[in-house]
This record gives C-alpha cells, structure tokens and sequence, in this order.
C-alpha cells in the first residue's frame, strides 16, 4: 500500500511508520514539527525514518488545506492513517483554539480530500480522555457526550466529522481511542518521559496529586500494532487500544523508574488538575473480537525498556527540556 500518515515524526506516528515500512509498504510522512515539546525528539525519530526506503517526509501543517490537498493530487494513496494532534489536557486549557484547529478541522481537512479522491480507508487516533466520568472499565459504547477538556472535545469533533463522511461517502473509518502510550523515544510532556528523565538527572517529580490515580499504561509498540490492524476495518468502528484492564499507579511507575536507575526519587506534590482524569482502564474485548489484537507488553516490561532507552541515549537526552 501506499500511505498517508500524518505526525510521522510524533511518538506513535514515527514507531507506526516503521512497522509498515518494514512490512514493505510506502509512507508519506507528514508533520508540521511544532514546539509543543522540545523538537530535538522529533527531529530524532524523523532522522531514523528518512534513511529507510519507502518513506517521503514532508514538512507540513495539517490545518494548510491547499498543501494537503497538493498531496492528495501528487499521490495515489490506499489509505490515511491520522495520527497528527494536538495532545495534552492541561495544554489544552491554556490555548483551546489551536486544539480545534489542528485536531478538529485538520481532521476534516483530510476527510474532504480522501471523498475528493476516492480514498476508503480511515484511522484515527483519539484519545481514552473522552470517557470522563464513565463507568471503568471503559467500554466504546460509553456516553462520551460530555468532555471535561478541549482537548477531549477537539478529539470528539474529529471523531463525529469521520462518522459522517463514513455515512454519507462510504469511507472505511477506525477511531482507535489511546490509553496512556509510553515507551522509548517517547513524548517528552508526559509522565513516564518526564519522570525518567527527572530522576535520571537529580530533579525532583513534579506530581500532581498523591500518586495514588491509577492509568491503564500501552506500550507503543503494541498501540502501533492495533492501529495497523484498524486499517482492516469495514463500516465504522470505535476501538479502544489499551492495557486491558491493568491500571498501575503512578507511585508504582516511580517505584519501578526508581528501581530501574538505582537512584531514589524525590517528589515535590502539586495540586491536582480538575481535567486530569482519576483512573483510567480500558475494556480492550472490540479490539479482540475486530482485530485479534491483544497487548503483549505489560506494563512494568515496557519500563524496563523504557528506562534502558533513556539510558542509551541520556548523551542528547540531557539537553531535552521538560
């Protein structure tokens, strides 16, 4: 196939990109390397893909409609895989429009241009922030009506935008919605990136609240694998890609980094944000029953990998701002 994957050089993008270059297909890499985060970590992931055949970077913002409607006519894609976003709750409440404009209209931006070309198949990413409030596990069929951060609602936009052109166009449409990606090269604005390097260096955790809130943590490369396997949906489908019902906490997450690099952490506890989720925990049977995927990495693994990255590459890492 020949793909467009949109945020090629974001944390789930670069690791999906991989995997189907090495599965022998094309990838037209997209990504308009904002400074959300520090883009020396972009920049790295980018590096890596650009010396592997089959891949064609392009420095693009997914909100410039004219620039991706050039790709659209320049290529004969099989499918999208939209990955690029604005991530982040607490982000999100600081500066919501840009939220809408890349995640919602960006989104649409994509749409309008697979209808205009005859392009049937859709991934998504979306996001487990949704299921504020709802009942753990959380299960796809969830009211997801109320978001508790703009970020939560640029996502639900985006998610009602594929479903209509799903309906009106016959488009092909899996919203996989994420639970708490972590792995090497990670993001940089999140916990486990953060809290590595923080104790890897002396620094004290910046923690909001105790410690005691609970994520059902996914290793990226089994989010990359369940997102490839979205790529066989028929119709539309919501799929949630997550830990399968194995929350940790985030005290236990320290412990393990603590562990892992031998040094003791120190915490300084901020307040708890009111958009920050309590607990998370994803009910993963769709993505069994639709994909036959499952995760095959738990979660104190994944740390152990994950710890051991930073530690490769703590030479580059100890310019990374946080």
């Amino acid at each position: 196939m020949k793909v467009l994957l949109t945020g090629c050089a974001g944390f789930i993008g670069a690791r999906t990109s991989k995997i189907l270059l090495d599965e022998g297909h094309e990838v037209v890499g997209l990504d308009n390397f904002n400074d959300y985060y520090d883009v020396r970590v972009k920049e790295f992931r980018a590096a890596e893909l650009v010396r592997l055949e089959g891949f064609e970077l392009h420095r693009v913002d997914l909100e410039d409609r004219a620039a991706i409607s050039a790709l659209f006519e320049a290529h004969d894609f099989d499918a999208v895989i939209n990955l690029a976003a604005r991530a982040g709750v607490r982000a999100s409440i600081e500066d919501p429009f840009v939220y809408v404009t890349t995640n919602t209209m960006g989104s649409l931006n994509l749409l309008h241009e697979m209808q205009k070309h005859g392009v049937q198949k859709y991934v998504m990413a979306s996001t487990s922030s949704l299921y504020a409030d709802a009942p753990m596990p959380f299960e796809e069929t969830a009211n997801v009506t109320r978001p508790v951060s703009p970020y939560a609602a640029s996502k639900l936009g985006a998610e009602a935008l594929a479903y209509s052109y799903s309906h009106l166009y016959g488009i092909d449409v899996a919203i996989v919605r994420y639970f708490t990606v972590f792995g090497p090269a990670g993001r940089p604005d999140m916990s486990p990136f953060r809290f590595i390097e923080w104790v890897r260096r002396g620094q004290p955790i910046r923690l909001f609240g105790d410690g005691s809130q609970t994520r059902d943590f996914t290793y990226i490369d089994d989010i990359a694998h369940g997102t490839l396997a979205a790529l066989n949906v028929k119709g539309f489908e919501v799929i949630n890609l997550g830990g399968g019902n194995t929350p940790l906490s985030i005290n236990t997450m320290i412990e393990v980094i603590g562990n892992e690099l031998g040094k003791k952490p120190v915490i300084d506890y901020l307040e708890v944000n009111r958009a920050d989720m309590k607990d998370t925990s994803a009910c993963v049977a769709k993505a069994d029953e639709l994909l036959g995927w499952k995760p095959r990495v738990t979660p104190l693994d994944g740390f152990k990998k994950t710890v051991a990255w930073h530690r490769e590459n703590e030479s580059w890492l100890n310019g990374v701002s946080l």
